[in-house]
């Protein structure tokens, strides 16, 4: 069955003269005559049997339709653009679409993907930022770097490391004490992890510690926000000290006691069922997995 859609050249040329409400610079932009951008526009109407701009002496105006349609039409040919140059860009080797959690990717992964680049420059790996598991079916990820338990339907998990959060803070805020006990943390603004909610509950337990308010605070998404947060002296933050190593040799954020809890869920990369047998994917699974290895070992991690 044929589908109902307009041109290619008709979208084009509505895209630009509803972004500029010009017909006579979507001609410019596109290199095509006014009449011819008028041809297409008045196609496109017909087509749609609805009325897209409102023309005047004073040229032309969008209908609440046109409105309405310009907004979806130009979302969607961007995305076409995307794949397009996607595909340009392979040149013979491959594309890999990662969704990553945002501070582990930059903190850990980025320092390390020259690396990967050098050993395969065929292949280009792209990162967007997913902080909670979604439905690979809905996305083009290829693969997700995920911290949970592993467990992630439809998707084979592979190991990479456990985290060893430390409490972090900023040495303003110990008023000129160079440590301080669990008791006299547990005294100070409690900054929490939005994805680890029982991250301060679970600390204080390793030390056989119970804290009633282990669980208020303020909340934040994100590593690279709680750093933040501590560096100005806010409160005082669990972080994992492989995300926050500069901070911690500038000396901007210290750890006022040395003691860690091996998290009990873990850093992942989560590749769905239907895309373990992929060269390219197979490739970076081999090369990720080794560099984990690597650095558990360095750091005495589990």
């Amino acid at each position: 069955m044929r589908r109902k859609i307009p041109t290619t050249a008709a979208l084009v040329a509505f895209e630009s003269a509803a972004r500029h409400e010009s017909f006579t610079k979507a001609a410019d932009e596109l290199s095509l005559t006014q009449s011819a951008i008028c041809r297409q526009i008045a196609t496109l109407e017909e087509f749609l049997g609805v009325e897209l701009f409102r023309r005047s002496r004073r040229g032309v105006k969008l209908t609440e339709a046109g409105l309405n349609y310009s907004r979806r039409v130009a979302q969607r040919l961007d995305a076409v653009e995307r794949d397009t140059l996607a595909v340009m860009g392979q040149q013979g080797g491959g594309t890999l679409e990662l969704a990553v959690v945002p501070t582990f990717a930059t903190q850990w992964l980025l320092p390390r993907l020259k690396d990967f680049k050098r050993l395969h420059p065929e292949v280009t790996v792209n990162l967007t930022n997913r902080t909670r598991p979604f439905l690979f079916a809905d996305t083009e990820f290829d693969a997700a770097l995920y911290f949970g338990d592993g467990v992630w339907s439809g998707t084979v998990a592979n190991f990479l490391m456990h985290e060893n959060p430390v409490p972090v803070c900023s040495p303003e805020l110990l008023g000129g004490r160079r440590e301080l006990s669990a008791a006299q943390i547990a005294e100070l603004p409690l900054m929490q992890q939005t994805t680890r909610p029982y991250a301060w509950r679970q600390w204080f337990g390793s030390l056989g510690m119970s804290v009633a308010h282990d669980m208020s605070g303020t909340r934040y998404e994100l590593f690279s926000m709680l750093a933040q947060a501590a560096m100005h002296g806010m409160g005082v933050a669990l972080i994992p000290p492989m995300l926050i190593q500069q901070e911690l040799a500038d000396g901007r954020l210290i750890v006022p006691m040395q003691h860690a809890y091996l998290s009990e869920n873990a850093y992942y990369l989560m590749i769905p069922e239907r895309k373990v047998e992929s060269a390219t994917l197979g490739a970076f699974r081999d090369w990720l997995v080794d560099e984990a290895a690597r650095y558990r070992a360095e750091a005495g991690l589990g």
